[in-house]
C-alpha cells in the first residue's frame, strides 16, 4: 500500500517542474492522471517517449483532450469532481484564457486543491514573464556562487529549479490534503521557482541578510586543501575524487591515509585557518598521492579512515554502481514500446509505504479507462468523444 492511496490528481503539467512534483506523489502512492493536448507534453520529444519524459512520468496514467474545444474543457470539469488536486505549470495567463482558473474549478469542486507553480509568481513585476529551470537559477542566485573564483558565473549542473521546484510543490500538496482530511476544505497554493531556488541557496545567502555584507563567492572545486577536487589516475574526463575532511580528527586520519603523519607536526598546518593559507604547499603533495590511484580506490582508501569522499560518478555509472544497485535503487521497468527500461529510483524509504515504479505512458494509453472509470461512459460514448477529436485514446477492443 502506498502511503497517499486514495488521493486522486489531475496532472496538467509540462517538461520537468510539474511532472516531476507528480511523479514524486504518485511514487508515494496517489494515482495521477496526466491531462495532455493532442501534441502531448512536450518534454515528451518527437517519438512520444524521449528519455526525458521518461525520467519524470513514471507511474502515472495519460489522457488526451482537446481544451480548444468546449467539449474538451466540459469533459475535463465533469472529471474534476472525482479528484482531490488539480496541478498546472503552464506560462503565465494559459489557465485564465482556457477559463479553467481557481474559482472556476472550486465552483465545480468546493474542495479541490488547485496547484499552480510559476516561475516568477502570480504577482509581483515580473509575474508575467515565462521561466524555465536555468533562468530561476540565475534568479535566485546559483549561477552567482557556481565557477571559479575568477571566472564568470557558471551554469550549475543540475536542475534544481524544475526539480528542486517541485518537490516543494509535493510537500505543499500533500499538506494541503492531509488539512482537507481534517476540514473538508480544499485550498489554492502557488509556488514561485525563484522563491523555491532560494531553499538551496540559504547557507550561501545567510551573510546577505546583513546590510553593507560583501554576496557570496563562487565555490569553484574547493579552495582548501582537505576540501576539494583531485585528480586521479586514469585520465578520464571524470577520473576525479572529491574529499572533504572538514574537521581536525579527519585531518589526522588525512594524514594517516595519505602517509604524512609530519604534517601534524609542521606549524604551517596547525589549524585550518594555516593549512587554507598555505594550500599551495598541501595540494601538490595530496595531488601526487591521488594521482597514484584510480578514483574507487582512493575513495575507499580515504572512507574506511572515516574521511568523507567520493569518487565523481558519471551519469552513466549510476546506472552500474554496485552500492545504488544493491539498494535496489536502479529499477528496470517495461514499457510499452521500448521494451525493458532502466530507471533511477526515489531516495525516501519508508517500511509501511511500497510502490512498485512503472515505467510513463504513452499518450492517451489511459483516455478510454479514466472517463469510463470516472464518468461511467459506455465504449459507444467514448467511441464518439474519439471521433468528434475531443479525446485521443485507443479505439474499444
Amino acid at each position: 500500500m502506498g502511503a497517499l492511496e486514495g488521493l486522486r490528481i489531475l496532472d496538467m503539467t509540462q517538461y520537468e517542474a510539474g511532472p516531476g512534483c507528480t511523479q514524486a506523489l504518485a511514487w508515494l502512492g496517489a494515482d495521477v492522471v496526466k491531462v495532455e493536448s493532442f501534441d502531448g507534453d512536450p518534454g515528451r520529444g518527437p517519438a512520444g517517449h524521449g528519455d526525458y519524459f521518461i525520467t519524470w512520468n513514471s507511474n502515472k496514467r495519460s489522457i488526451s483532450i482537446d481544451l480548444r474545444k468546449s467539449e474538451g474543457r466540459e469533459l475535463l470539469l465533469e472529471l474534476l469532481p472525482n479528484y482531490d488536486v488539480f496541478i498546472e505549470n503552464y506560462s503565465p495567463g494559459s489557465m485564465e484564457r482556457l477559463d479553467l482558473g481557481y474559482d472556476v474549478m472550486k465552483a465545480v469542486n468546493p474542495g479541490i486543491i488547485y496547484a499552480r507553480i510559476k516561475g516568477f509568481g502570480l504577482s509581483g513585476p515580473w509575474s508575467g514573464y515565462k521561466c524555465f529551470d536555468m533562468v530561476a537559477q540565475a534568479a535566485a542566485g546559483a549561477f552567482s556562487i557556481t565557477g571559479e573564483l575568477d571566472g564568470p558565473p557558471m551554469r550549475p549542473g543540475p536542475t534544481m529549479g524544475d526539480a528542486g521546484t517541485g518537490v516543494q510543490m509535493a510537500l505543499a500538496i500533500t499538506a494541503a490534503y492531509v488539512q482537507k482530511l481534517k476540514t473538508g476544505k480544499g485550498q489554492k497554493i502557488e509556488v514561485s521557482m525563484q522563491e523555491a531556488m532560494t531553499w538551496y541557496l540559504r547557507t550561501a545567502a545567510a551573510r546577505g541578510q546583513r546590510p553593507g555584507t560583501k554576496p557570496a563567492t563562487r565555490s569553484g572545486n574547493g579552495y582548501m586543501p582537505t576540501s576539494r577536487l583531485y585528480q586521479c589516475k586514469g585520465g578520464g574526463p571524470n577520473d576525479y575524487l572529491y574529499v572533504m575532511g572538514t574537521t581536525e580528527t579527519m585531518w589526522e586520519n588525512f594524514c594517516a591515509v595519505i602517509g604524512r603523519l609530519d604534517f601534524l607536526e609542521d606549524s604551517r598546518f596547525g589549524s585550518r585557518r594555516d593549512r587554507t593559507k598555505n594550500v599551495d604547499a598541501l595540494v601538490p603533495e595530496i595531488s601526487a598521492w591521488v594521482a597514484e590511484r584510480d578514483k574507487y580506490t582512493a575513495m575507499r582508501e580515504f572512507c574506511e579512515a572515516g574521511v568523507p569522499a567520493s569518487a565523481v560518478l558519471d551519469t552513466n555509472e549510476l546506472y552500474e554502481n554496485p552500492h545504488l544497485v544493491e539498494r535496489g535503487f536502479v529499477h528496470e521497468v517495461e514499457h510499452p514500446e521500448l521494451g525493458k527500461i532502466r530507471l533511477l529510483g526515489w531516495a525516501p524509504r519508508m517500511s509501511e509505504s511500497d510502490v512498485p515504479i512503472k515505467a510513463a505512458p504513452i499518450l492517451g494509453q489511459h483516455s478510454r479507462e479514466v472517463v469510463g472509470q470516472d464518468l461511467g461512459l459506455t465504449d459507444d460514448d467514448i467511441d464518439s468523444l474519439l471521433a468528434d477529436g475531443v479525446i485521443r485514446g485507443q479505439k474499444a477492443p
